[in-house]
C-alpha cells in the first residue's frame, strides 16, 4: 500500500486542461487570477512585496526567498496527512511565515538567505551542495559572509551557476504588474460551466451560489464546503 501511494503520487501531473478549468471558474465565481510570465513563485511574491495582496499561499518556501513578506502554508490541506515513507500521521495546520521574523530569527540578511537557499537546493540547482544542511549551511554563512567565500566549497561552485541563481531570486524574472479585480459571481456562467459542460447537480450549485452571496466560512473551513 505505501509503494503504491508513493507511485500514484509520483504520478500526479496538472495537464494544461485542468489549468484552463481551473481559470474558467475562478472567472466565472468572480475571483481574480493572473498567468505569471516566468515563476509563479516569483509573481506572486512581487505582488505581496508591492502591497497587491496580503500573503503569498504556497507550500513552497521559495516565496520567502524571493522576497514575500508572508507566506501562508497548508491553506487548503489542514487536518491530518499520513506520511507513507516514515509510517505516521502528523497533525497539518495552517502556518503563517514572516520573511522578517526568518531574517532576525537565523541572523542572516535576504541576500544570505537566497546563498542559504542555494547550498540546500533551489528550483534551479535541485540538488544543492552534498554533505550540507541547514546547519551547516547556516554556520558557513556566518563564518563567511557569503556563498563564494565559503573556503570549503571553493572547488565545487564553478558546478554551480550561483550568480545567475541569485539574480533570479534578488531581482525576479519577468513578472507582471496586477491590480486583481473582484467580480460578483457570474450565475448563468457557473451554470452553465458546471451543470451544463461538467455535469454537476444543478441544486447543490444552486445552493452554493445561495451561501457565496451571503458568505460565513469558519476558519477551519476548505473551499471543499462549497462543491463536496
Amino acid at each position: 500500500m505505501v509503494q503504491a501511494r508513493k507511485y500514484a503520487e509520483a504520478s500526479t501531473v496538472l495537464r494544461r486542461d485542468m489549468v484552463a478549468d481551473a481559470k474558467e471558474l475562478l472567472a466565472a465565481m468572480g475571483i481574480p487570477w493572473v498567468d505569471a510570465p516566468s515563476e509563479g513563485e516569483a509573481q506572486a511574491s512581487v505582488m505581496a512585496s508591492e502591497g497587491t495582496v496580503k500573503a503569498v499561499a504556497s507550500q513552497d518556501h521559495d516565496s520567502l526567498v524571493f522576497g514575500a513578506p508572508t507566506l501562508i502554508r497548508n491553506v487548503t490541506i489542514s487536518g491530518k496527512r499520513r506520511l507513507p515513507s516514515k509510517g505516521i500521521v502528523i497533525n497539518v495546520v495552517p502556518e503563517r511565515i514572516t520573511l522578517s521574523s526568518v531574517l532576525s530569527t537565523t541572523g542572516l540578511t535576504r541576500e544570505q538567505l537566497v546563498d542559504f537557499a542555494i547550498l540546500l537546493g533551489t528550483d534551479f540547482n535541485p540538488d544543492g551542495f552534498d554533505g550540507i544542511g541547514p546547519v551547516r549551511a547556516l554556520k558557513y554563512l556566518k563564518q563567511y559572509g557569503a556563498l563564494e567565500k565559503i573556503a570549503e566549497l571553493r572547488d565545487r561552485l564553478p558546478s554551480v551557476d550561483y550568480q545567475a541563481i541569485r539574480e533570479l531570486y534578488l531581482n525576479a524574472p519577468a513578472v507582471k504588474g496586477v491590480v486583481p479585480e473582484w467580480r460578483p459571481p457570474d450565475r448563468d456562467r457557473l451554470l452553465s460551466y458546471l451543470v451544463g459542460e461538467h455535469s454537476f447537480s444543478r441544486e447543490r450549485v444552486e445552493s452554493a451560489l445561495a451561501r457565496l452571496r451571503t458568505p460565513r466560512v469558519a476558519p477551519s473551513e476548505t473551499l471543499e464546503k462549497w462543491f463536496g
